[in-house]
């Protein structure tokens, strides 16, 4: 049975300290609206999640300010417009700096300084070409002050700085960025600082939106996608995404940069043209990609730790122009409230990381594999349920379910755990046509006691 990579990443899963479980979660921060509550308000809600990074796109102090104390990671922006003066005057970045971070540092947790954002994607010969000398000048004026391992600099990128994204282990960046991105590489090499990138699987699901796309955007069961190189079956698009990324850097020699997801997200609503908005795709979108970071696995590329990623976005912005699901990408209300509940809040997530009881039935039944779901399917359930946060401790080695030990009855426990979650959706019993409702007592099915 091929459960041994399942098992480690499982181990992985349980060594994490719960305190420090979530410091991979973070959100964006945008002000492109005339409703925002206070910052001061704003602030106290971010406490009450697991929420432990905000990202700015400038250095509003009234919001820097007011998370001082929290220990909230802080990023702030380096607006496009201000690249030319800083990158031709050091004094100017070091100025940007004494404004924009020694008021508020250390009591205010900044941790990243990003140098413009998309620029590359501004086709702006001009300020392409300044970028890179703003990051080393902004670099250098943190240096001045002492704080130059403290506070990390980049930019940010859209994924478009990609010329080739599939299969995931043949990215690469496009020809007409790379010499360009020869030396921003080279600069987040030296300072150890992330490779910013916006990942956006709505996106890809809007050029390509058939019922499997949606499914493997959503991180949704599907049958998932093999890279035709390495033979890796990815089973969601973030991931896919994300290592086509990793292997463009690899191809640039730069494989030790670390990814950083700077904006992902899904909107909640659009008008009636466009493809995918709906609070139910957002709220699965989000959820899943929270419960997937919480779970540990990683990517296919890069196992076994969590991606900080930040999610777009903390509010609706009503002033944003463009389509009218850009305004709609908001986790929470202007009054505070919840857009859609993904699990966010402390005391949701703490009950969420607990497991349903084991084994009861829901109000429409048991979720088993069909009778004629193959070894393969069987597997790809099982590695996915439990690779979306769900307590799969049981059926590991020495659990109290890990017996008997083969592979339907191992995935019919995480299957029948999976389906407890939303009782009320038959979806979520159908794993890409290999599972089905049963309102049988599957005890006798599977000759286990942990179904009674």
């Amino acid at each position: 049975m091929a459960l041994s990579i399942f098992f480690h990443l499982l181990f992985i899963l349980f060594s994490v300290s719960p305190s420090n479980a979530q410091s991979f979660i973070g959100v964006n921060y945008g002000l492109l609206a005339d409703n925002l509550p206070p910052p001061s308000e704003t602030a106290k809600l971010l406490q009450s999640t697991s929420i432990e990074k905000v990202r700015l796109y400038n250095a509003d102090p009234s919001i820097i300010k007011s998370l001082a104390g929290t220990d909230i990671g802080i990023v702030i922006g380096v607006a496009n417009g201000d690249l030319p003066s800083i990158a031709s005057d050091f004094n100017v970045a070091s100025q940007w700096i004494n404004s924009n971070v020694l008021p508020f540092y250390p009591a205010s947790n900044i941790i990243l300084i990003n140098v413009g954002n998309e620029v590359l994607l501004s086709n702006d010969l001009n300020l392409v070409n300044q970028l890179l000398p703003a990051m080393q000048n902004v670099q250098k004026a943190l240096e001045a002050v002492s704080l130059g391992r403290k506070i990390k600099v980049s930019t940010v990128h859209a994924m478009t700085v990609l010329g080739n994204s599939e299969p995931p282990s043949a990215g690469s960046f496009a020809p007409s960025y790379q010499a360009g991105l020869k030396g921003i590489l080279q600069f987040l090499s030296d300072t150890e600082s992330p490779f910013a990138i916006n990942p956006y699987p709505f996106f890809a699901y809007q050029s390509d939106p058939r019922p499997e796309t949606l499914a493997f955007c959503l991180f949704q069961p599907n049958p998932g996608r093999v890279d035709s190189n390495t033979g890796i079956k990815y089973m969601n698009m973030f991931d896919a995404q994300v290592d086509a990324v990793h292997s463009a850097l690899k191809s640039m020699g730069f494989e030790k940069v670390e990814v950083l997801v700077a904006e992902t997200g899904w909107p909640s609503t659009g008008d009636n043209n466009e493809v995918g908005p709906s609070v139910e795709n957002a709220k699965a979108y989000n959820g899943n990609l929270i419960a997937h970071l919480r779970s540990m696995v990683g990517t296919p590329l890069m196992p076994g730790k969590s991606i900080d990623t930040y999610i777009f976005a903390l509010f609706d912005e009503n002033l944003k122009p463009g389509p009218s699901f850009e305004r709609s990408f908001g986790l929470f209300k202007p009054d505070l409230s919840m857009a859609y509940d993904i699990g966010l809040t402390k005391t949701t997530s703490s009950q969420t990381s607990q497991s349903p009881q084991l084994g009861k039935a829901t109000s429409m039944g048991w979720c088993v594999p069909k009778e004629d779901a193959t070894q393969e399917q069987l597997q790809d359930s099982l590695d996915w349920v439990c690779g979306q946060g769900i307590d799969c401790g049981p059926i590991m080695p020495g659990g109290v379910c890990f017996e008997p030990n083969n592979l339907v009855s191992h995935t019919a426990y995480a299957m029948n755990l999976y389906f407890q979650k939303s009782p009320e959706n038959p979806m979520d019993c159908d794993f890409s046509k290999a599972a089905r409702i049963t309102s049988e007592n599957p005890s006798k099915l599977f000759s286990s006691s942990y179904f009674i």
